[in-house]
């Protein structure tokens, strides 16, 4: 008995984060494995006992494309620059449907995982952030037919298709900086969700997805690139399909407008997850 070792235990106290900007990326390194697995679980779960799996991922895209090109391409023979207009509007959707997916994901990534929230801690930034990366995989499977409607349609890649992984990094940043504010306004208010679907179909509407830009005013360009999805669907467009416009207003305008929204997202989502646990 005298040569009984007592066990020793060691504690960990977690306190919130300090101050008004405090990253923490050391300890974002630390539970990186974390973010790969949550990306993982949502993957799963988004294809888990569905009938045709991973094809949802094409047939969404593809029947919202030939809608429009009934629509607005037939019916309102809204101008698509020259390039037919099925392609016209496939190309600004991908990137369209990535934004709403992961902003209607990430808005609950808090609420519908608050067993983890209450019981456990890690960075909370990582739930709405795999809700996000999780939507990748669907954007590259819709990709792959965008490049078989190019070849049917007759439109080569050029240099410009170099810009496009800077492109998806700049759609992933946006959705973040909107994701942000809302899985935080969502911990608090419930009705967050509500406000969440007649936010994107307006925000679909003020984005240049069944039209081109090339409608609004030249003068007012500058200012209808602030909203962000429009430099991105534009950015899109004249990467791929080699349309003659002026990008750089727009994506200029777009990036001012996502560096603050990200910033103040980030700040606020900071501020607010010391208590998420408390009012989840």
């Amino acid at each position: 008995m005298e040569n009984e070792t007592i066990p020793t235990f060691t504690e960990t106290i977690v306190e919130p984060p300090q101050g008004w900007f405090n990253l923490r990326l050391r300890e974002a390194w630390e539970y990186r494995e974390l973010l790969y697995f949550l990306v993982w679980r949502d993957i799963k779960v988004r294809y888990k006992q569905t009938l045709l799996g991973a094809a949802w991922a094409i047939i969404q895209p593809i029947v919202t494309m030939v809608i429009f090109s009934v629509i607005f391409g037939k019916l309102a023979k809204l101008p698509s620059n020259g390039i037919p207009y099925p392609i016209f509007s496939y190309v600004a959707l991908l990137p369209w449907q990535l934004f709403s997916r992961a902003l209607s994901d990430a808005s609950g990534s808090l609420v519908s995982n608050q067993q983890f929230v209450t019981k456990i801690y890690f960075p909370r930034l990582f739930l709405p952030s795999a809700s996000i990366l999780s939507g990748l995989v669907d954007f590259l499977i819709a990709l792959t037919i965008l490049f078989g409607m190019m070849w049917y349609y007759h439109i080569p890649l050029t240099i410009r298709a170099l810009i496009l992984p800077f492109l998806i990094i700049f759609t992933l940043i946006t959705c973040m900086a909107v994701a942000m504010w809302l899985a935080a306004f969502n911990v608090k208010y419930r009705d967050v969700k509500y406000v969440l679907s007649f936010l994107v179909q307006i925000w679909m509407y003020a984005t240049p997805v069944a039209y081109s830009s090339t409608m609004v005013p030249e003068q007012w360009r500058s200012l209808y690139g602030l909203n962000p999805m429009v430099g991105v669907v534009e950015g899109f467009r004249w990467a791929l399909l080699g349309q003659q416009i002026a990008i750089a207003p727009l994506v200029g305008a777009s990036v001012l407008t996502v560096i603050p929204l990200f910033i103040g997202g980030l700040l606020y989502f900071q501020r607010m997850e010391r208590i998420f646990s408390d009012i989840i």
